[in-house]
């Protein structure tokens, strides 16, 4: 299949999201359970994209992480975080961006990440490498554990946040004991984009909302990146986590989950 004319739609859907996002406040804030929220600007993002989409591609469903799923009657599915890493949106922070994929049979086939704010824009497709701003990037070559600088995803909050930390926590101890550095940046996006252009060596996300990982996980895979679940299985948007990391560390990534969860921390 060629997906350069759906790739071209999906910068196109970009552009429409990052105008949105570039030009206006975050107005009104939407509780979302506990401790997380949603902004007017990513219902405003989302159902501009949406329009867009169904306008170029009508056969094709559309998932987002604010409305949810609009079946298409094709096998394809765009899939849509309208502003991912929302908190950091609303403080005022750079560390935020627009995540647009197309997945086919539960498999992310074309990502686009754009980053408004920090002036970058990923881009892939299967079998073709990912991009940066129209440059090939590729994923670290780093070897060492101990020379990794790590992006972990945010803890759980909300009903069990307390048994789905308990292996976050785990790792996060051991990680602090042998990796270079760890990070929180806030957005699984900008996680997924910066293994792809070898900024960081690793992001461990121990959840799977496909609208944060899609688009991420074409781009590091098409980087060189490993990305696997936590049990070493190919990741689909059926897998419980999502871990990507510089292909030589993921031995030592997936053997700490193992301990961790051997240790009863899962």
């Amino acid at each position: 299949m060629d997906l350069t004319p759906l790739l071209t739609t999906a910068l196109e859907a970009a552009d429409v999201a990052s105008a949105v996002v570039t030009a206006r406040d975050p107005g009104d804030l939407t509780p979302k359970g506990d401790r997380d929220l949603t902004s007017e600007v990513d219902f405003v993002v989302e159902r501009s994209v949406r329009d867009f989409l169904r306008a170029r591609t009508p056969s094709i469903g559309i998932l987002g992480e604010e409305e949810g799923m609009s079946f298409g009657s094709s096998d394809l599915v765009w899939i849509l975080d309208p502003i991912d890493g929302t908190v950091n949106f609303v403080r005022g922070l750079p560390l935020c961006g627009v995540s647009l994929a197309l997945a086919r049979n539960n498999h992310p086939i074309l990502g686009v990440i754009d980053l408004p704010f920090l002036g970058s824009r990923y881009s892939a497709t299967i079998g073709t490498g990912a991009y940066r701003n129209g440059q090939r990037v590729y994923a670290s070559k780093t070897n060492s554990l101990k020379e990794a600088l790590v992006a972990f995803g945010d803890y759980a909050v909300g009903e069990q946040a307390a048994a789905k930390n308990a292996l976050r926590f785990a790792v996060t101890q051991d990680l602090a004991a042998t990796a270079l550095r760890i990070r929180m940046v806030g957005s699984a996006a900008i996680d997924l984009a910066w293994v792809a252009d070898g900024s960081i060596d690793a992001s461990l996300t121990f959840s799977n909302n496909p609208w944060d990982m899609a688009a991420g996980v074409v781009v590091a895979r098409e980087a060189g990146a490993a990305v696997v679940d936590t049990d070493g299985t190919d990741y689909t948007l059926r897998s419980r986590a999502t871990i990507a990391t510089a292909p030589s560390l993921i031995g030592d990534f997936l053997r700490l989950i193992t301990e961790a969860v051997s240790a009863g921390h899962a």
